[in-house]
């Protein structure tokens, strides 16, 4: 019997959102405190974007920009890769090496509902592997 496991099954509803005004700095101390590498950028309520950590230091701390002074809107990734709930975990693997990303958002009805990573895939994957070979 074949096994098809679905992005909401490996998702991670935790996604943390920062308003486009929001300074870098501002971010970084909300990324430290809730321990997170990427955020959603929000403008009026709707996603436009994401800023990582990485994103952070290549964008701003390597260029000797001020954190205080630019806001997440200017360093943002845009748009963001997205996909829904329902599709095969294949596809978004797929997805996420056809766009060169780490991270997708999953998206139902409108509405980020969470991610998924490649070391999420990855953890999921062996813990699939571990149930079968107990069976």
């Amino acid at each position: 019997m074949p096994i098809s496991v679905r992005v909401r099954d490996v998702l991670d509803p935790n996604v943390v959102v920062v308003d486009a005004s929001t300074t870098v700095l501002e971010t970084i101390k909300i990324m430290v405190e809730k321990y997170v590498g990427t955020v959603v950028v929000t403008k009026e309520g709707l996603p436009v974007g994401e800023v990582t950590d990485r994103t952070i230091l290549e964008k701003c701390i390597a260029k000797g920009l001020d954190p205080s002074k630019v806001t997440v809107e200017e360093l943002m990734e845009a748009p963001l890769v997205t996909i829904e709930p329902d599709a095969r975990l294949g596809e978004a693997i797929k997805l996420m090496l056809d766009k060169r990303v780490r991270r997708i958002f999953v998206v139902e009805k409108g509405k980020i509902i969470g991610s998924i990573t490649q070391t999420g895939i990855c953890v999921n994957i062996l813990n699939i592997a571990g149930a079968l070979q107990a069976l």
